[in-house]
């Protein structure tokens, strides 16, 4: 998969709080779901495959340690949902209250700077 974000370095990534890069992530997986509600299945596509960039760059991160396992799990939900038989049964609204909270509390957090 080639890199989607060209601009964004891990080290830029690495500076960004938990709940900003997962309020992001949550951005390319509503475009995701927007796109296959629309049936073009190329622009879905693409949007998870920015939306799994963007995971891997949060694993990545060392701040992020004692929550790999939720997000890692939820790449693995991910890509149950968008290219498998979505044996977890997700839905589109699952994923997006699940960002919506992320968001939320990023908003929160920077409002209270």
């Amino acid at each position: 998969m080639a890199q989607q974000h060209k601009t964004l370095s891990q080290e830029r990534w690495n500076n960004f709080s938990f709940f900003f890069q997962m309020a992001n992530i949550g951005s390319e997986v509503e475009r995701a779901i927007k796109w296959k509600n629309k049936e073009s299945q190329a622009d879905s596509q693409l949007s998870l495959y920015r939306a799994l960039e963007l995971i891997d760059l949060t694993i990545a991160d060392p701040k992020n340690r004692k929550k790999l396992f939720e997000i890692v799990r939820g790449r693995e939900f991910l890509l149950d949902y968008f290219l498998g038989a979505n044996q977890y049964g997700y839905t589109d609204k699952a994923w997006q209250d699940y960002f919506y909270n992320f968001a939320y509390a990023n908003a929160l957090r920077v409002g209270a700077q």
